[in-house]
């Protein structure tokens, strides 16, 4: 396994090609998945290179090591959906990074999903975005006169951005290209920028009411969750991602529809004159020849 070409792999890590390296069996008699380096990335969302930056930033326990080829297994790539989840959140990598560190020591103690404010639903969150590390030339050539001091201070402030070191990582590589593409389209990104936080008032509005009603609803006589009662909600929470993209993508779409028929409408709609100063008052008393 260890002296496989690199391009044999294939995306399938743990069945095909060089996806599983033999390792010591499980509780329950199974030897753990393992995956070469940029199986790990596909499996993760991200790219090789981001992968190797968390390592370097020991967001990442070491590989296992066989010859020159590095296994991950299962916990590096949670660990990597934990990361992807604090990014999506707005955490910084610094902030991650104390987080991971309380998250390690904390283990023993049980509370570490309460610290981090997730839940078992780690293992598959919903989010897949893919956080963009750019230069401050990226960032510009997305931008191109937009990259103010202010924009900058409210990209910060929304949590789009982080900055680590020289760079800038952006959260996410689909609100990256929606706000560049807006841009491009002429709107200023300041005005981008103010409507980002008024769809995450409401996007954060729509997850509440999601989360109440599972909780309310589903599990109101569950004072304290437990491992059974942690993997009925990451079921419950699975089921229940595609109805909740399905309805607020369908009223969203009905109500673009409804604000779209009314903008045309009072566009097309005549407008009366206002005062009294227009070219019909030019024959009106004393403003016409006697």
């Amino acid at each position: 396994m260890a002296d496989q070409a690199p391009g044999d792999s294939t995306t399938q890590s743990g069945t095909d090609g060089g996806g599983s390296a033999p390792g010591a069996p499980d509780a329950g008699g199974r030897a753990p998945t393992e995956y070469r380096t940029a199986e790990l990335a596909r499996a993760a969302g991200i790219t090789v290179r981001t992968l190797r930056f968390y390592r370097e930033r020991k967001l990442l326990p070491p590989p296992r090591r066989e010859g020159r080829v590095a296994w991950y297994n299962e916990h590096h790539l949670a660990r990597l959906r934990t990361i992807s989840e604090l990014l999506a959140r707005g955490h910084t990598l610094g902030g991650i990074a104390d987080l991971i560190d309380a998250f390690e020591k904390g283990r023993d103690a049980g509370d570490a999903a309460e610290l981090l404010g997730l839940g078992s639903t780690l293992a598959s969150p919903w989010s897949e975005e893919t956080p963009v590390r750019l230069t401050p030339e990226d960032l510009a050539a997305h931008f191109p006169g937009e990259v103010t001091s202010e924009n900058l201070a409210a990209a910060l402030d929304l949590g789009y951005l982080a900055v680590d070191g020289d760079e800038v990582v952006h959260v996410s590589r689909r609100l990256l290209d929606a706000s560049t593409a807006l841009v491009r389209e002429g709107i200023p990104l300041a005005a981008v920028l103010d409507a980002g936080r008024v769809v995450r008032e409401h996007a954060d509005a729509v997850a509440d009411l999601f989360t109440s009603l599972v909780r309310t609803r589903l599990f109101a006589d569950v004072p304290t969750l437990s491992p059974a009662d942690l993997r009925r909600l990451d079921e419950v929470m699975d089921r229940l991602r595609p109805l909740a993209e399905q309805v607020v993508d369908a009223e969203l779409a009905l109500a673009m529809d409804r604000r779209l028929r009314a903008e045309v409408e009072d566009w097309s709609r005549p407008k009366e004159a206002e005062g009294t100063g227009g070219p019909q008052d030019a024959d009106g008393p004393g403003g016409g020849a006697s």
